[in-house]
C-alpha cells in the first residue's frame, strides 16, 4: 500500500513529535508543486499556528508558487476566498476540534471544495518521493498579506439570507467561539443582523481556556447555563475552525447535531419547492423524515463532508450536511459553513420560531453508539458475512454494512486510523437502540472470532 499522510480532515498531529517543522516546509513544497500559481493561507487561534504557517508557506514560496496569507479565519472563509479570487488552491492551517496541543495542514481544491482523495494522494506522491519543484532565485515565490477575506465572506452570508427580517426580530443569543477562529467572524455578522450577542469565549487564545473546541454537551455548561439565564432565543457554538455550528434551543436544551440539520433541510427544501438533500448514512432518520414531509428527496453518501458535497454538486441538491453540525449551502459553497449556518438558523427563526417549538416538530429517534475491535486484515470479511447474515432485511452498503428497519437502522463502519469497528444503532427509544447494538455486536463478535 502506497505511504499515507492525509487524514479524513488533512493532516494532523501532535506539534514538534508528529506535527513539526520540516514536515510542515516539505508538505508546502509538495502542495506548491501540485497547484503553483496562488496560493491562500489562513489559519486558526492555536499556539503553533504562526510556526507551521511560516514553514508551509516557505515550502510554497520554494515551488515557485505565491502565498497570500489571510492572517486568522474560519475555515469556510479561506474557501470562499480560493473560489472567488481564481487561486489555484488554499491551505487551513488548523487541527478543527482537536486539543490544543495538535495542529493541522487542510488542502482546498481552487474551486473551494475540500481537496478529493485522488489529489491528496498525488501531493502525497511528491512528498514521499521528494519530487518537488525548486525554484532558482528569479523564480521562488513571494508572499504577501490578503486583507478583505472575512468582509466579502460575511457579504455573501447576508446576502442568502431574509437580513431585514432578522434585524426586525429583536433576537438575543448567546456565542461560543471556543476562543478559535469563529471570534473574527461570527460576532461580526450577528452585529450586522442586529442581533444581540451575549459572548462567551470570543477572544482567540490557543490553549482553549474556556473548554476543549470540541462542541459537545459536556463542554458546553457554560453556554446552556448562560441562555437559561439571559432568556435568549438561542445558544450558539462552534468548533476551533469554525465550520461547524451547535445550537442549544431557547429552554437550554443541547440540539444534537441533526436536529439542526433536520430543521434545515425542511426550511430549504420548502424554499426551493422540493429538491434533493445529500447527507451520509450515518444521519438520522429524522433528517429523512422531514424532508420528505416537505416534499424533497434523500440521497445517502458515505461519510465525510468533502464527499457529501461533491455528490451535492452531481446531483444539484438544494441542502446538504452531516449530524456534526456541519451544514453545506449550495448558493454560498460547497463545504460546511459555520457563519451560513448561524445565519439561516436565525432566518427560520425570525419567521417560524422559537427554536424550542422548531425542535420538538422533528421526529425523536434515539441513538447507541459503541466500538468493537477487530484486526484490519479481517474487516472485509467479517463485512461481507454480515452482508449474508441479514440477507432477510433491507441491507445498504454504501459506507460499511448498514442494516435498516422500519423505525430506525444499525450502521456497522470500519475505522480507517484504527483495527476497530464503529456500531451505530438508531430506534424510536433508547432501549430498542441499545438492543438492537446488542444483537449486531453478538453477530459480529461471533464472525471476528
Amino acid at each position: 500500500m502506497a505511504e499515507r499522510l492525509f487524514g479524513t480532515n488533512g493532516v494532523r498531529g501532535v506539534i514538534n513529535k508528529d506535527m513539526n517543522v520540516q514536515l510542515a516546509m516539505d508538505l508546502g513544497k509538495a502542495i506548491g508543486t501540485f497547484m503553483g500559481g496562488r496560493v491562500a493561507i489562513g489559519n486558526d487561534s492555536r499556539t503553533s499556528a504562526t510556526m507551521i504557517k511560516s514553514a508551509v508557506s516557505a515550502g510554497v514560496m520554494c515551488a515557485g508558487a505565491e502565498v497570500l496569507d489571510l492572517g486568522l479565519v474560519p475555515t469556510p472563509v479561506v474557501q470562499h476566498y480560493v473560489k472567488n479570487n481564481g487561486l489555484s488552491g488554499g491551505v487551513m492551517i488548523t487541527a478543527s476540534h482537536n486539543p490544543p496541543e495538535f495542529n493541522g495542514i487542510k488542502c482546498v481544491d481552487a474551486d473551494g471544495t475540500e481537496m478529493p482523495r485522488s489529489k491528496e494522494e498525488e501531493i502525497e506522491r511528491l512528498y514521499f518521493t521528494k519530487s518537488f519543484s525548486s525554484m532558482d532565485w528569479r523564480g521562488v515565490g513571494g508572499l504577501r498579506q490578503a486583507s478583505g477575506a472575512v468582509d466579502d465572506y460575511l457579504a455573501s452570508v447576508k446576502r442568502l439570507v431574509d437580513a431585514d427580517a432578522i434585524r426586525g426580530a429583536g433576537l438575543t443569543v448567546v456565542l461560543d467561539c471556543a476562543n478559535g477562529a469563529g471570534a473574527v467572524s461570527t460576532p461580526k455578522l450577528l452585529d450586522d443582523l442586529n442581533v444581540r450577542a451575549i459572548t462567551l469565549n470570543c477572544n482567540p487564545q490557543g490553549t482553549f481556556p474556556g473548554h476543549p473546541s470540541e462542541p459537545v454537551e459536556s463542554h458546553l455548561r457554560d453556554l446552556i447555563a448562560m441562555v437559561k439565564d439571559t432568556g435568549a432565543d438561542m445558544g450558539i457554538a462552534h468548533d476551533g475552525d469554525a465550520d461547524r455550528t451547535i445550537f442549544v434551543d431557547d429552554k437550554g436544551r443541547y440540539m444534537y447535531g441533526d436536529k439542526s440539520l433536520a430543521i434545515t433541510a425542511e426550511a430549504m427544501v420548502r424554499e426551493n419547492n422540493g429538491g434533493i438533500v445529500v447527507t451520509p448514512v450515518s444521519s438520522s432518520m429524522a433528517v429523512e423524515d422531514v424532508v420528505r414531509r416537505a416534499g424533497g428527496e434523500i440521497e445517502y453518501t458515505r461519510v465525510g463532508a468533502p464527499v457529501v458535497a461533491r455528490r451535492m454538486i452531481e446531483v444539484g441538491a438544494v441542502f446538504g450536511g452531516e449530524e456534526n453540525g456541519g451544514l453545506i449551502f449550495p448558493k454560498h459553497q460547497y463545504c460546511r459553513d459555520g457563519a451560513m449556518t448561524v445565519a439561516k438558523m436565525l432566518e427560520i427563526v425570525a419567521a417560524d420560531g422559537p427554536l424550542s417549538k422548531l425542535v420538538d416538530r422533528i421526529p425523536q429517534y434515539c441513538q447507541d453508539k459503541r466500538k468493537m475491535e477487530c484486526p484490519d486484515e479481517r474487516k472485509e470479511r467479517v463485512l461481507s458475512a454480515l452482508v449474508k447474515y441479514y440477507a432477510s432485511q433491507r441491507v445498504d452498503t454504501t459506507d460499511g454494512v448498514k442494516i435498516c428497519y422500519d423505525d430506525g437502522w444499525t450502521l456497522v463502519r470500519p475505522s480507517g486510523t484504527e483495527p476497530l469497528f464503529r456500531v451505530y444503532s438508531e430506534a424510536r427509544t433508547p432501549e430498542d437502540a441499545r438492543k438492537r447494538s446488542d444483537d449486531c455486536e453478538k453477530v459480529l463478535g461471533d464472525l471476528i472470532g
